[in-house]
């Protein structure tokens, strides 16, 4: 009983609030506002703020352009959190075209599909994203190539690191920048997950969306660690496979870091 009252104290405000943003949002973007990049910071702070996820923040995101983000990826709410962080747009795979209702939150949040399956499209794909982050889109790349348990992280998967290179050759620049950030989500209601209750945020790919996503719903007041790295230049003769090596490196240290609790000095909070 307790759980239906969460979910309905969750989602009904949230329905709503969508429900009322995205017109909003599809207008101004065919309007070319700058609202349309605004609503969706807007919207992710929101749900963060019903669902009772304290985001805290290590480091600074790098002013650079263009700018990819190497990230690690736990579960779906990553995208939401690094959603309330700054203005971003994202790089997921083709099936989430395919997921009810999600698919036209992705299109409002302009987000890039690729599809990993078809290495012969990579090049395609990357001048896609290369593309955007020309045009001043900071682009978010979950590197893994697929979400977590969230006690490790996967090497990095390096191909679509490939749009940085494209975007310095097409834009006729000596450098892009490749920033790595983790993402850890360290404490349920103040207490400390551990290895063994990462599953609670944690959303492997073989786990149904559906039930997941209720279950965080009920469960609420995570604490989520989001580290930014040290930018790595990128030119159009960079080795990818390094480039990706040093951003995993990277970003492994400080998810080690977050979920020890230490070596990392908070600079800003969003509690939500």
């Amino acid at each position: 009983m307790i759980s239906r009252i969460r979910l309905a104290l969750v989602l009904t405000p949230f329905l709503i609030v969508t429900l009322v943003a995205a017109p909003v949002q599809f207008i101004a973007g065919k309007a070319g506002s700058r609202l349309a990049v605004k609503i969706p910071l807007w919207w992710h702070r929101t749900l963060l703020s019903l669902l009772g996820v304290n985001v805290r923040i290590h480091g600074e995101r790098s002013t650079a352009q263009p700018l990819l983000l190497a990230v690690n990826h736990v579960s779906w709410v990553d995208i939401v959190v690094l959603g309330s962080v700054c203005e971003l747009c994202f790089i997921a795979k083709s099936e989430v075209r395919s997921w009810p209702g999600i698919k036209y939150l992705a299109i409002l949040q302009r987000t890039v599909f690729v599809d990993r399956t078809r290495r012969r499209q990579t090049a395609v794909q990357a001048g896609s994203i290369a593309s955007r982050m020309i045009g001043g889109d900071v682009m978010v790349l979950f590197a893994e190539g697929t979400t977590g348990n969230g006690n490790y992280i996967a090497d990095f998967k390096s191909s679509l690191f490939g749009a940085a290179q494209i975007a310095v050759e097409q834009a006729g620049l000596e450098t892009a920048s490749v920033q790595p950030v983790a993402i850890a989500y360290t404490r349920l209601h103040g207490i400390p997950l551990g290895r063994l209750h990462q599953p609670r945020a944690a959303w492997p790919g073989d786990v149904r969306l559906a039930p997941h996503l209720s279950q965080f719903l009920v469960r609420g007041a995570f604490d989520v660690d989001v580290s930014f790295g040290e930018p790595i230049a990128i030119t159009s003769t960079s080795d990818r496979k390094q480039i990706a090596n040093r951003a995993n490196a990277q970003v492994r240290d400080m998810f080690s870091k977050a979920m020890r609790g230490r070596g990392l000095d908070e600079v800003a909070a969003i509690e939500a």
